[in-house]
């Protein structure tokens, strides 16, 4: 895989970061893994399943909250063990520019047919979750819909409004920013992902998904 471009990358996540709290970064990834994941996750549709809200006991469907399918990685799969190796260089980026000791990244595909969404929401709630900073890769270009919206801190107004494109890069902070995904009209396929701190005791990893 060709990676070279990537520093680039972690350059325009780290000053985003910084600035505003989120980035969003066009071309973030090589094409070449863009087509290879992609390829993946079209390949492991039949494995998808509908998405839950909500942290192990307390995890449940909703389908008037979020209607999409997710399916999470697996670390044997070649292509995206490449991916989560970029993952780890990110996450060793933030920790050295901003001292966080984030532990661990975990992410999943996310396929958006037809009219699913994913209402406003937080993926982390202070005190209550280790999730610091939310990534969302695009693998492909719908046409229409499925755009991603980020709200302002503390707000109901609309910070930005992401259009999916492959190979496009969105970053930021899990417990600052409410966000929502609109219906999609064309489909959408995505990784969303999730860099944590440990809250473990005993070893144990909380949560462990």
């Amino acid at each position: 895989m060709r990676t070279a471009d990537f520093n680039l990358t972690l350059e325009h996540v780290l000053d985003h970061i910084q600035q505003d709290g989120y980035g969003v970064i066009d071309n973030a990834i090589d094409e070449n893994l863009i087509e290879l994941l992609l390829t993946d996750c079209l390949s492991q549709q039949a494995l998808f399943q509908l998405a839950g809200i909500g942290r192990q006991l307390d995890k449940q469907l909703n389908p008037t909250i979020r209607s999409d399918k997710t399916k999470w990685f697996e670390h044997d799969n070649l292509i995206q063990q490449h991916y989560l190796a970029l993952m780890e260089q990110l996450r060793t980026a933030i920790n050295r520019h901003f001292f966080l000791g984030l532990f661990d990244y975990e992410c999943h595909y996310a396929t958006y047919h037809h009219g699913d969404f994913y209402k406003k929401h937080f993926d982390a709630f202070k005190g209550r979750s280790n999730r610091v900073f939310t990534t969302v890769l695009y693998l492909n270009t719908p046409k229409q819909g499925g755009e991603l919206v980020i709200y302002q801190p503390k707000s109901k107004d609309v910070l930005a409004t992401i259009a999916p494109k492959a190979g496009t890069l969105v970053v930021f902070e899990s417990e600052r920013f409410a966000h929502e995904v609109l219906p999609a009209v064309d489909i959408r396929h995505s990784i969303a992902g999730w860099f944590r701190k440990n809250n473990s005791v005993n070893g144990v990893i909380d949560p462990t998904n």
